[in-house]
């Protein structure tokens, strides 16, 4: 038996896709997701919430979610899954992510075909943490992240230099979300 997934299919995707939207536009800011949703472990009403706003038959997604996690990605989202992160637009991992430069970067002429990686998270917290900077923050925002990979900042930092190539981040903890666009100027406190 596969859980269910939205209970509105029409109005959850848009209230997510608005949150994921607001999120975007505005980094640090922790957003709400998922309410109501109970997937398979290791997914979460967050994860779940995003994967199914976003993945669909024309967006190849890799996860190494264990084997109940994926049919309830495949039933609910029609997903096509890559056997290769690289070639995934959008990357869900279990254990620890791929290196974001192993990920689909895009290119200077076409941005738009780099991966985003939707990443677990234990908790987000708005007002300590990352300091953030860039477009949709009037001077700084701060983003407390639990449970991040080691070095997993550095990396994102790191990325910067290849703009406008880069991997966007969706950070979710249980339920809720916070996103790190690819534009964002991120550096630990």
């Amino acid at each position: 038996m596969i859980a269910p997934g939205f209970a509105d299919p029409t109005l959850d995707s848009q209230a997510t896709f608005r949150a994921l939207l607001a999120a975007m536009s505005h980094p640090g800011r922790v957003h709400p997701a998922g309410r109501g949703l109970s997937p398979p472990a290791p997914l979460t009403p967050a994860l779940a919430a995003v994967a199914l706003t976003l993945c669909d038959a024309d967006t190849p997604l890799w996860t190494d979610a264990p084997e109940e996690a994926r049919r309830w990605l495949a039933f609910h989202c029609g997903c096509p899954f890559a056997g290769d992160p690289a070639r995934a637009a959008f990357v869900l991992p279990h254990g620890a992510p791929p290196p974001l430069d192993s990920l689909a970067q895009g290119t200077e002429e076409e941005p738009h075909l780099s991966a985003t990686l939707i990443l677990p998270v234990a908790s987000l917290a708005e007002g300590a943490g990352w300091r953030l900077a860039g477009p949709g923050i009037a001077a700084e925002a701060r983003l407390s992240v639990a449970g991040a990979p080691p070095g997993f900042a550095a990396a994102f930092a790191a990325q910067r230099a290849r703009f406008p190539r880069g991997v966007d981040v969706i950070l979710c903890a249980p339920d809720r979300l916070a996103c790190l666009p690819r534009s964002l100027r991120l550096s630990e406190v």
